[in-house]
């Protein structure tokens, strides 16, 4: 995952993965973090200590280490620090370190000797060494940084806002003077080890408020306070006692360790608090996911929801990006044609991509953050509050490129299984083109040939009962065309019922036309039946399709019969017949297509399933249920229509 912000204090560096990372790429993620140097709060404590065990040395070797040689060993320390810490660790370094040089270049030691030949080259040598170390471990960082595949977010996270700083450190710069003047009257009543203590509890105080950095501050002007007030000789940076500069290099140093405990610890507390919000925001956004609101758009929408700004899926054709879902309220101009940016390569280097045909450089949108999850699909936010953090955003990229996969698959699985329905039907058609078909053809040329025979004289009965068997076979023929091509018409969807009023004892009369043994069919329809809406040919073809099943299906002593019903705003068709009934299990599966309960009776199977499509198309229902005493009834609901104007057949 490619990831790229412009206009924002987020920098990126790219990654090529979506969904958990393997252990390495966990491991590295972590040493990420530290790209940027050693936090400032581990470094300054050590360095200090380390400046204080050099005067230590120097002292104790009794002046058989020189100035020379305690200004090497302070830049080297200050040197080593400076270039694995962050760079603002190496100015409070340099001026300890410049302060220890000073005070323990000679004997009499812990004289601050502030001006002269020895402070000068140490202040030079010190910020040299300081400034350059810095420089060096930033580059050197910065160009092992170049091959991280992970993606990093290297604004740094105090935990602690700006106005807290701020706070903190008016109150280092208010609060000390007035202290000083407090313990400056009662110098008597205290001695050193006291006022060690009172500015040290300031300095926390300081750090409580403001974090870090203004402790520093704090401690190192709170150890000047204490050299210029409170040491013999007063009013002077000579410290006449050894044990009083000790006291003072361990007051830094232990004031600078304290508040490193309690910006690290505010630290982590802010980490957390950020943590538990990310994670209850991922986690509504798997409820939703998983409440069946799983597409982009609903991804997007639940990111912006809980996040602010917007946010739109692009996807790549033909050198352009394209918008392929977005946000809610997301601005709907097209983005087609809009240059592709930049993305840092694994080997740290931007490469433009311009689409082809589009000529020029990158075009950078201001304020956006751009997910490049593959090389033609990418996430593109932007406006997002404070809390939508890199790795969050990523989460939601990897959800919302998932949701598109999911969404694409049911498309394609939908595809898949109208082609496979396709498939079945030709199957289906195969088969009825070659039995269903070819049998009454054959019956039809049979009787034909024989009627066209010269050398055989047949009597009017034959000749009529030849004629009959053509005209039966034919009706057959054109029951079998006319189901196959109205289910062509319900599959293709290119069904357009004209509804309008028409009565139900209107349409059965002609649906009993050319189906043999009309005659047998009972029609019990009530005189104030209301009319129904419904299209008159699809009604006489649902019908007709449910006579034939009827009249094939009873016994000649128990004659099927249509009843018609009012049932509230609804009319009820019943066509009842007395054969031997369908099971409650296949009682739904007798309406798909060319289903045959029974493979001996004629016909493909079309006929309930374009009487089902024609009903549902009307608007109706169908249903088959029990006939009391054995056998079927198929119910057919229609709405019904309070009118008593009826539009005759045929009419328009």
């Amino acid at each position: 995952m490619a990831l790229r912000m412009t206009g924002s204090k987020h920098l990126m560096t790219s990654a090529r993965r979506l969904g958990p990372a393997p252990a390495w790429q966990r491991a590295q993620s972590r040493r990420a973090s530290w790209q940027g140097g050693l936090p400032a709060p581990y470094v300054l404590p050590a360095g200090f200590a380390a400046l204080l065990a050099v005067g230590t040395v120097t002292a104790a070797l009794g002046g058989r280490l020189g100035a020379t040689g305690v200004l090497i060993a302070c830049t080297v320390v200050v040197g080593g620090f400076a270039a694995v810490a962050q760079p603002t660790a190496a100015v409070p370094l340099a001026f300890i370190g410049w302060l220890t040089v000073t005070g323990f270049s000679r004997p009499p030691y812990a004289n601050l000797r502030l001006t002269g030949f020895v402070a000068g080259r140490a202040a030079v040598t010190l910020a040299a060494a300081a400034l350059l170390c810095a420089a060096g471990g930033a580059a050197f960082r910065w160009r092992a940084a170049r091959g991280t595949l992970e993606s990093v977010e290297r604004r740094e996270q105090s935990g602690i806002s700006r106005r807290r700083q701020l706070a903190g450190a008016l109150l280092a710069v208010a609060g000390l003077p007035l202290l000083t003047v407090l313990l400056t009257a009662l110098r008597l009543e205290l001695n050193l080890s006291d006022d060690l203590l009172i500015y040290l509890v300031a300095v926390v105080c300081v750090t409580v408020v403001g974090g870090f950095w203004p402790a520093v501050f704090a401690a190192v002007a709170a150890c000047l306070l204490l050299n210029w007030y409170f040491t013999e000789p007063l009013h002077t940076f000579t410290i006449a006692e050894p044990r009083n500069l000790l006291a003072l290099v361990l007051f830094v140093t232990v004031a600078v360790a304290v508040s490193s405990v309690v910006h690290l610890a505010a630290r982590r507390e802010a980490d957390a608090a950020r943590s538990a919000k990310e994670t209850q925001s991922l986690l509504g956004l798997a409820q939703t996911v998983l409440g069946g609101a799983d597409t982009p758009s609903d991804v997007l929408d639940h990111l912006t929801a809980s996040h602010g700004g917007h946010a739109e899926l692009l996807e790549r054709v033909g050198g352009r990006w394209i918008k392929v879902a977005s946000s809610s309220g997301a601005d709907q101009e097209s983005v087609q044609g809009r240059p592709v940016q930049g993305t840092r390569s694994s080997s740290g280097g931007t490469t433009p991509r311009t689409p082809r045909g589009v000529p020029g450089g990158e075009e950078h949108v201001p304020g956006t953050l751009r997910f490049e999850v593959r090389p033609d699909l990418a996430l593109e936010v932007s406006g997002q509050a404070a809390s939508a953090t890199t790795s969050l955003l990523a989460g939601y990229t990897a959800q919302a490129v998932a949701a598109l996969d999911r969404a694409r698959l049911r498309t394609q699985a939908a595809q898949a299984e109208a082609l496979a329905e396709g498939d079945r039907m030709r199957t289906a058609l195969l088969r009825a083109v070659s039995h269903d078909l070819r049998t009454p053809l054959a019956s039809i040329k049979a009787s034909v040939s024989s009627l066209r025979q010269t050398d055989v004289h047949w009597s009017e009965e034959d000749e009529a009962e030849l004629l009959a068997n053509i005209e039966q076979n034919a009706d057959r023929l054109d029951a079998l065309v006319g189901n196959l091509l109205d289910m062509g018409r319900l599959q293709a969807g290119s069904l357009e019922p004209f509804l309008r009023a028409i009565a139900v004892d209107e349409v059965a009369p002609v649906a009993l036309r050319g189906l043999d043994d009309a005659d047998h069919l009972l029609i019990s329809v009530p005189d104030d039946l209301p009319l129904v809406r419904a299209d008159p040919g699809l009604l006489e073809r649902v019908l007709a399709n449910l006579f034939s099943n009827a009249l094939r299906h009873s016994p000649p002593d128990l004659r099927p019969m249509l009843r018609a019903r009012e049932d509230g705003n609804r009319v009820v068709i019943d066509v009842v017949d007395h054969g031997s009934g369908v099971p409650d299990g296949l009682k739904e599966q007798i309406f798909e297509p060319f289903a045959r309960l029974d493979t001996r009776s004629p016909g493909v199977g079309l006929g309930l399933a374009v009487a089902k499509g024609f009903a549902e198309a009307m608007g109706g229902t169908i249903a088959a249920v029990d006939t009391p005493g054995g056998g079927l009834t198929v119910r057919v609901t229609l709405p019904a229509l309070m009118s008593d104007v009826r539009t005759p057949l045929g009419a328009d």
